[in-house]
């Protein structure tokens, strides 16, 4: 691990200060990721490409600017989310679903969010027992609740009927099972998302 911190470090220090190999350790380390990324948005493999190689681009012309490692991948997503947002925005008249996507995806990518975030790595199945566990320590009406609306897509009167509770009642247990989540999952939030679009 320590090892792997140091050549990080001196990558980023060699980044900074100009050095091509440093820049392309980055490149290869994180390129697929932001393709990936902006795939889930705009839904075409080689506009992706070109997106996430423009991000890379702007790092580079940006380089001074960034603070920290993990600065670098905050960079990334942010420049890319908002490109991504833009090419919707342009093709919205053509297509009235890219619209629909639009409003979708700008609540989801708040820039609050890939701001704060802590770029943790971890393995998808540990990832996965997060989210299980905190699921699972939910109130149990509230966890009822909050799997029938996200996981079985119900609406909130089906919802409400089948539990026999009042709509104003589903409501209270969504806003208190996101808001006990959102505490529990604080640093995973950005990883979580990316778990959640990949699925």
């Amino acid at each position: 691990m320590n090892n792997t911190t140091n050549l990080e470090n001196q990558n980023f220090e060699s980044f900074k200060e100009g050095n091509e190999t440093a820049f392309g350790y980055f490149y290869e380390k994180y390129f697929k990721r932001i393709q990936s990324f902006c795939i889930q948005f705009i839904y075409d493999d080689e506009e992706a490409e070109n997106l996430a190689q423009e991000a890379f681009v702007h790092l580079w012309q940006n380089r001074d600017g960034i603070e920290s490692i993990n600065g670098i991948q905050s960079f990334l997503y942010t420049y890319s989310k908002s490109k991504c947002l833009n090419l919707i925005r342009h093709n919205k008249v053509k297509d009235k679903f890219k619209n629909d996507l639009l409003n979708q995806k700008e609540r989801e990518l708040n820039i609050e969010v890939l701001n704060s975030i802590s770029f943790d790595t971890l393995e998808l199945t540990e990832l996965e027992r997060i989210i299980q566990e905190s699921i699972n320590d939910l109130p149990a009406k509230t966890r009822e609740v909050f799997i029938k609306k996200r996981f079985e897509n119900k609406k909130n009167s089906e919802i409400a009927e089948e539990m026999q509770v009042t709509l104003k009642a589903v409501e209270a247990h969504m806003t208190k099972a996101l808001k006990i989540l959102r505490t529990k999952l604080s640093d995973y939030l950005f990883l979580i998302f990316i778990f959640i679009c990949n699925n």
